[in-house]
């Protein structure tokens, strides 16, 4: 006798995302995975008594989404201080702010995360005399979208500023604007770097928000925190609700190899990822290292944030320990270097399944080696939001901006493609509908093709497309259901998260 299923999943239209246009009614799913896909009438026979059927009402069900570069910490920080990522203007920003320093005891920092002043049409970064102006006690603190700028106000700089790199630090007429940037940003991220109790919160507080965007699994760049033990802490307690890859920085390497640990121990629902590892920096930040000069800062160039040299030494060290490697590279200058290091130093470039975290402006000579060698492209399809005209990219790059994130010629030339949001939103849907209507057509992909790059892309890269990915039996039940189909719908961005299923335990539920 066929065994009854835990949960039932019908009147859906299923898309598997296996195999081209393949769907069906419904999904049986008994003990955390899919056991059977086929027909409501048929899977209605695996109905038992403690059998729960939802019926999905004809709403679209797909693989669960993984995000595949995520700073969750970062997440749940807008959620506890001020959310600056919805601020449509500069004064929107520091209203945001005034009203987290009234919601702080004086003299405690007041701490604000996700500005993005390109889309404000006003003027550069937040700068000390704009954060001087919310009146607060104690230290303001303002960290852009990127994580590679931050703003501190008069008070901050007093307290940090003898403790921050020179080269860190944006000066005009020999005095500190309040613009930090790379060792100097992350310096002051590292000083207000939350304890345990704060980072479970934060985490608690991400978890839920992406679940409610559809996302069943994420990689998280964790660096100098606590949440490896909180993930590990959750998930023994039975509160998490992702699965989770952890992809430490390099400066984690050496303790991970003491604790023999490599890419891909652990089971359950947290798992190691890669090491992790900048090489320049942002294009947001102009330190994003490019072949030729800035459109909008002719004497500049970007910067290596960890020199070509410094990332072939950490390359040989994590080969030789059995990791992964994730390399940020932005700039097409930075995207070769990286290439070069992986074709001369790693075994098994495609093996190690090695990435590089965002490729922005990888040239096509770099989308041809990125394919013969079967490195990933880890890339965010919602950077697009600056690839316009009248964009930020267009500053920064002028005509170069269409150069940027091509995601079709990567997908043509063959490169592993996994998507993730960065948290610029964390919304899998924002980035599918950025990657649809991107503004050329090597820079677009197609819905289906999208899709895939945030299912079964996060899984491969991963080394999950055993489990993870798409909508199969034996697969672990990860699941997303829709309210409306991102093939049809006038807005995929819009379209509503009906329900959420991790481990064939639901997660999230607004039917």
């Amino acid at each position: 006798m066929t065994e009854a299923a835990d949960l039932l999943l019908t009147n859906a239209a299923v898309h598997t995302l296996a195999r081209p246009d393949e769907t069906h009614e419904a999904v049986a799913v008994r003990d955390g995975r899919i056991v059977r896909v086929g027909d409501t009438y048929e899977l209605g026979f695996l109905a038992g008594v403690d059998t729960r059927t939802v019926d999905l009402e004809g709403r679209v069900l797909l693989p669960g989404f993984v995000d595949a570069h995520t700073h969750l910490d970062v997440v749940g920080r807008k959620r506890v201080h001020a959310d600056l990522s919805t601020a449509e203007s500069r004064a929107e920003a520091l209203d945001a702010l005034r009203a987290q320093a009234d919601a702080v005891s004086d003299g405690d920092p007041v701490l604000g995360f996700g500005y993005d002043e390109s889309a404000w049409g006003e003027g550069d970064y937040l700068t000390r005399e704009d954060l001087d102006a919310v009146g607060a006690v104690g230290p303001v603190v303002a960290v852009r979208e990127d994580l590679h700028v931050v703003s501190l106000s008069s008070t901050a700089l007093d307290r940090f500023g003898d403790d921050l790199p020179e080269a860190g630090v944006r000066r005009e007429g020999g005095e500190p604007t309040g613009v930090v940037v790379e060792a100097g940003a992350e310096a002051v991220r590292d000083a207000f770097a939350p304890d345990a109790a704060a980072t479970e919160r934060h985490l608690r507080a991400a978890q839920a928000d992406a679940n409610e965007r559809g996302i069943t699994g994420v990689h998280d760049m964790i660096r100098r925190s606590h949440a490896p033990q909180v993930y590990r802490d959750l998930a023994a307690a039975g509160d998490l609700t992702l699965r989770v890859r952890l992809n430490y920085w390099a400066d984690h390497l050496d303790a991970l190899v003491e604790t023999g640990l490599r890419t891909n121990h652990g089971d359950g629902l947290v798992r190691v990822g890669a090491i992790k590892t900048f090489t320049d920096g942002s294009l947001g930040g102009r330190t994003a290292k490019l072949s030729t000069p800035y459109a909008d800062a002719p004497e500049e160039r970007g910067e290596w944030t960890v020199s070509p040299e410094a990332f072939r030494e950490l390359l040989e060290g994590a080969e030789a320990a059995g990791f992964q490697v994730a390399a940020h590279a932005i700039g097409d200058a930075a995207v070769d270097a990286v290439l070069d290091a992986y074709a001369d130093v790693a075994d098994d470039p495609a093996e190690s399944r090695h990435r590089i975290e965002h490729a922005e402006l990888a040239s096509d000579a770099a989308v041809e080696r990125l394919a013969d060698l079967g490195v990933v492209a880890s890339v965010q399809p919602n950077f697009h939001r600056w690839a316009g005209a009248s964009g930020l990219y267009a500053d920064r790059l002028g005509e170069r901006r269409t150069e940027t994130n091509r995601l079709s010629r990567l997908a043509e030339a063959g490169v592993p493609l996994a998507f993730g949001s960065d948290c610029m939103p964390l919304d899998p849907l924002v980035g599918v509908a950025h990657a649809v209507d991107a503004p050329t057509e090597a820079q677009q992909l197609g819905v289906t093709e999208a899709l895939r790059a945030y299912t079964a892309g996060g899984a491969y890269a991963g080394f999950d497309e055993d489990r993870l990915g798409t909508v199969e039996p034996g697969k672990c039940a990860d699941l997303v259901v829709l309210d409306d189909s991102p093939w049809t719908a006038d807005e995929v961005a819009a379209i509503d998260v009906a329900l959420t299923v991790v481990d064939g335990r639901i997660v999230h539920e607004a039917l």
